[in-house]
């Protein structure tokens, strides 16, 4: 298999955790795609690896194009026939997968709204349309959600309940995504804090965590 990604892109950040909690990481050949030039928006790779312009992408041995977090890692989960990630009962993977979807919309896309419309983003080439008012909001989107997942964090370990699952991977790409942009989880927001500190001692978090570069000034 094949992943097209950059390796400290947040979004990338969660198939890698994927990888290392399932322990896939000698079945993958990763191929660059430089965020910070643009690559992932040039026309050849738009037509021949994702529509969507973003990353990652998994590539498959027949040549099947998987983007999208939650689609990947659905199917990395399922590869050896015992998920671990996605939930094996039907009451499992709904809730995983709909924390999960919270995640996204809550704290981790409006946070790369955030980034790409209030702050310089990944500089003129690439952000060129801008709406500084729609960014700020959506960081104002973001604080929230960090203020939801603590309250769901003060009533259970897990994002999704009583084990660690993709719902937290998703968070945990927010929260890499909020370190970046200098948008720090309100200090009220205990649960949450204290629940990112034990995701950091897990081997597959600390990893991703040694990639990530110092945060850049986020002020536009």
């Amino acid at each position: 298999m094949k992943i097209y990604d950059f390796p400290t892109g947040p979004y990338p950040a969660r198939v890698r955790i994927a990888l290392a909690e399932k322990k896939l990481q000698s079945r993958v050949e990763f191929v660059l795609v430089n965020l910070r030039k643009g690559e992932h928006k040039r026309p050849d790779f738009i037509a021949s690896k994702n529509y969507s312009g973003t990353l990652p992408v998994l590539e498959l041995d027949d040549g099947t194009l998987i983007a999208e977090c939650t689609a990947i890692t659905e199917y990395l989960d399922a590869l050896d026939g015992a998920p671990t990630l996605t939930g094996t009962t039907p009451r499992e993977k709904g809730v995983i997968h709909m924390m999960s979807k919270r995640a996204e919309l809550e704290l981790l896309d409006a946070i790369s709204v955030y980034f790409h419309h209030a702050t310089p983003g990944l500089g003129p080439q690439v952000e060129i349309y801008q709406n500084r008012e729609w960014g700020l909001r959506q960081r104002d989107r973001a604080i929230k959600g960090m203020h939801y997942f603590d309250s769901v964090l003060r009533q259970q370990p897990f994002v999704a309940g009583e084990a660690f699952s993709m719902a937290d991977i998703t968070v945990i790409g927010g929260l890499i995504f909020a370190k970046l942009v200098q948008l720090p989880v309100p200090g009220e927001c205990e649960a949450l804090s204290a629940w990112y500190t034990r995701m950091q001692a897990r081997p597959s978090v600390r990893d991703q965590l040694a990639l990530v570069p110092p945060p850049r000034d986020a002020a536009a």
